[in-house]
């Protein structure tokens, strides 16, 4: 089964949540956190010995290629797709399933984000052989949920139909009932007691032919560009037609746009060490600290901190010197300097957002 199973690494995002650090043209997947590898390496390593590497496609942003190249400079060039513009996860989904289908028409496609964490790949590998196989009995739409640990309000979630009887729930394969945003504390906290919700990974497993069909009942629309862009396939024309269709679409998550629609949606209750690292907080909280709780990220030598406590500190070849301060985030490059309250690291979207009104495309 896992021969006919093809990896799509979507690798497009900006992760303005990582700014000073992440930037447009090195984004989030390019940066090396918590490891000496980035971390679009460490997803493809993770999937390798499940899915051999011609058949690991990575879809990114045609504005992001020579960084691409220079952190993957092995890896087979036929097997990246650039997008001419960001439009979020159903277009980039959409387009990479046309390539796949050339392959093979009925093939299974795992879609996986290029910026997670994930600690036990053993289980990691396992929970995808089951969704794999899953996806060609049941024809369905799977996405692969966490099992919370915490009431998390980073996190959108899943909740699933209890169903013990049935053979797909013995594999740990539910029905969805229905898909939540991310909540505050009190409903967050309510959707751990109940026992039914988990974390939405934004990992899916499905046939190829199965997700361009529901793409073409939900959202017919990019479906009529996606076939202009599969007939031009191959043609001398194609980044024209390719431009032109994309420039067309607009942007929406598969989520949004299928997920929540569709009546083949299903997904794996799963335990692997799981983080999408999603801000500077979470690598503070995954990160091994010293006797007072700070977590110095590089170039140690150039920190000094005194009488600093549960404090994260990323720095490059400026010196950094505290005193006195607790729980901070304090990020500096060549040409920026991030310092925020850890509890805000959220809020960090907010000075990129800030940066784009002012057209300050320097710091972006």
């Amino acid at each position: 089964m896992a021969s006919k199973a093809f990896a799509v690494i979507m690798a497009g995002g900006v992760g303005s949540r990582f700014w000073p650090k992440s930037r447009a043209r090195k984004p989030k997947q390019f940066l090396n956190i918590l490891s000496s590898k980035s971390l679009i390496e460490q997803t493809i390593e993770r999937i390798n010995p499940l899915i051999p590497e011609e058949n690991i496609l990575i879809v990114s942003n045609k504005n992001q290629t020579a960084e691409l190249v220079q952190v993957l400079p092995k890896f087979p060039i036929q097997n990246i797709i650039l997008e001419p513009l960001s439009k979020n996860t159903a277009p980039c989904i959409g387009l990479a399933s046309l390539f796949i289908k050339r392959h093979q028409p009925d093939a299974v496609m795992v879609v996986l984000p290029s910026d997670h964490l994930i600690t036990d790949v053993e289980k990691f590998l396992n929970t995808l052989k089951i969704g794999i196989e899953s996806a060609y009995e049941t024809m369905g739409l799977i996405t692969i949920g966490i099992q919370p640990t915490y009431p998390s309000t980073g996190y959108g979630y899943i909740q699933f139909i209890e169903d013990d009887e049935s053979e797909m729930s013995k594999k740990g394969v539910y029905k969805v009932k229905t898909f939540a945003e991310k909540p505050d504390l009190e409903t967050a906290q309510k959707f751990l007691d109940s026992g039914d919700f988990l974390w939405n990974s934004g990992m899916f497993i499905w046939r190829v032919d199965v997700i361009l069909d529901e793409i073409k009942t939900h959202l017919p629309d990019i479906y009529e560009e996606l076939m202009k862009i599969d007939e031009a396939i191959g043609r001398d024309d194609f980044k024209t037609v390719l431009e032109q269709s994309y420039g067309k679409m607009r942007a929406i998550s598969i989520d949004y746009g299928v997920m929540e629609k569709t009546d083949r949606a299903y997904v794996i209750k799963a335990s692997f060490g799981w983080s999408d690292v999603g801000s500077w907080e979470e690598v503070y909280n995954l990160a091994p600290k010293d006797k007072d709780g700070n977590y110095i990220a590089s170039n140690s030598e150039n920190v000094i901190l005194i009488d600093v406590k549960n404090c994260l500190v990323e720095g490059n070849r400026t010196l950094i010197a505290m005193i006195g301060v607790e729980d901070l985030i304090v990020v500096s490059t060549e040409d920026a300097i991030l310092i925020c309250k850890r509890d805000r690291a959220q809020d960090v979207r907010n000075v990129v957002n800030f940066l784009k009104r002012k057209n300050l495309d320097k710091y972006l």
